[in-house]
């Protein structure tokens, strides 16, 4: 297969990842001046802080997503492919990819993290991750199929078991799908499902660190975790998980839940393509190590940004938290490098600025730090909804937004539970 990019003069960018690093990158760049080519391996990009939305039935997968294609029909000189990125061969400036070689005269890499299960292979095998589209509908699924399954069992420990759902990871994604199942049980489930007693399931969210919403101020962690218990969702901190066995989420002190529903929210590990193995270059979490110009170590053309890459300053030793802003943040300072080594001008070091950060936990409950203050309860949550529908691509998939959410707010009833199972396995390449 060849990737079919028309030939010219102008130095071409290929970006490898359609997140938020690199989609931002790729519609600010001028293709005036640069041919722009983009490679994902979905044909869409997906705002991942509404996928527990997707997951729990809130909302519809199309709300959330919106297709690369139409996004770039104004740039006569950006262009998209769907494809696997196979391996970057630096020495000869190209990326091998499932729809062939493509050459590049710089790269920039922004492919983002997936789940890390930290080497426990029985999670990997039996839960249940939620870093894509794909993965929520998938989760849907299964909350779905498990309900069903509930109705139609008699065996009391059995159904207990089916009752069961833990969610493991303490973090925005875990607490944020602890609430939305909390309301489900609460307020949806027992009206679609009348044979099955609802005060009986138990909704777990499991943190081995000794609070929620570590990355947030601790009166956001203690206001995350009033709401959270005063929902009926049981906590519990300070407990690592070991393993999967038999049915039972097994902890490091020994107890165990029996459960056939594990949500793992856990943790993620950087997925830089293979090919950049030299000594000095991958950090911490599998980061690519970049300067503060997001270049990579050592690399005279490839760039990374996002979740990916790796840059300290003073206030991040570390490196910068792998949030949607920093990699906005970091795309936006590379496409103004980029014009700058056009024109010839000096290029900008990237210093993260923090806006703050949010969790919503439930209607009318949210937690919100900005830098010079923090908040709480419905005031927090109408903030959290109006920000993330400004970072909603699109005008249609705003309005299908706020009506789900309206919807939802004022009956209770969503109409999403859809049990949508694909007809056969199939791929492109």
């Amino acid at each position: 297969m060849t990737a079919n990019i028309p030939i010219t003069e102008k130095k071409r960018i290929v970006i490898i990842g359609g997140g938020f690093a690199g989609f931002t990158l790729a519609r600010r760049l001028n293709d005036k001046y640069y041919q722009v080519v983009l490679l994902d391996r979905f044909n869409y990009h997906q705002f991942q802080p509404l996928l527990y939305q997707v997951a729990t039935a809130g909302l519809e997968p199309s709300a959330i997503s919106f297709p690369f294609r139409k996004i770039f029909q104004a740039k006569k000189d950006c262009h998209f492919r769907l494809c696997e990125v196979l391996k970057i061969n630096s020495e000869q400036s190209c990326v091998e990819t499932s729809v062939g070689i493509i050459k590049y005269d710089y790269l920039v890499i922004a492919s983002g993290c997936m789940t890390n299960y930290f080497g426990l292979e029985n999670i990997r095998a039996s839960a249940m991750p939620m870093k894509s589209v794909s993965e929520a509908l998938g989760l849907r699924n299964l909350l779905l199929e498990t309900f069903e399954k509930a109705l139609c069992t008699v065996d009391l420990e059995e159904r207990q078991a089916i009752l069961n759902i833990v969610v493991v990871g303490g973090g925005p994604t875990g607490v944020e799908v602890s609430g939305a199942l909390a309301e489900m049980k609460n307020y949806i489930l027992p009206k679609d499902y009348k044979g099955v007693d609802f005060s009986k399931m138990q909704v777990y969210l499991i943190e081995a660190a000794p609070a929620l919403l570590a990355a947030m101020s601790k009166k956001a962690s203690a206001k995350s975790l009033h709401f959270l218990q005063k929902m009926g969702v049981q906590v519990l901190l300070n407990t690592p998980v070991k393993d999967y066995i038999e049915g039972k989420v097994v902890f490091a002190d020994g107890t165990n839940i029996a459960t056939q529903t594990v949500i793992w929210a856990s943790g993620m590990i950087a997925t830089a393509p293979e090919g950049l193995d030299t000594p000095g270059i991958i950090g911490r979490g599998k980061r690519l190590i970049v300067d503060s110009f997001s270049r990579v170590t050592s690399m005279e053309n490839i760039f990374a940004i996002g979740d990916v890459c790796l840059q300290t300053e003073a206030a991040y030793p570390n490196g910068h938290p792998q949030l949607a802003q920093v990699a906005m943040q970091q795309a936006r300072n590379l496409a103004k490098n980029f014009k700058h080594m056009q024109s010839g001008k000096s290029k900008s070091a990237f210093h993260y600025r923090d806006k703050g950060s949010m969790a919503t936990i439930g209607r009318n409950k949210a937690v919100v730090d900005l830098p010079f203050f923090s908040f709480q309860g419905f005031f927090a949550w109408i903030v959290w909804m109006v920000v993330h529908l400004m970072l909603i691509l699109g005008v249609k998939n705003k309005l299908l937004t706020v009506m789900d959410w309206m919807w939802s707010y004022l009956k209770y009833n969503p109409s999403l539970r859809l049990i949508i199972r694909p007809t056969e396995k199939s791929r492109l390449f």
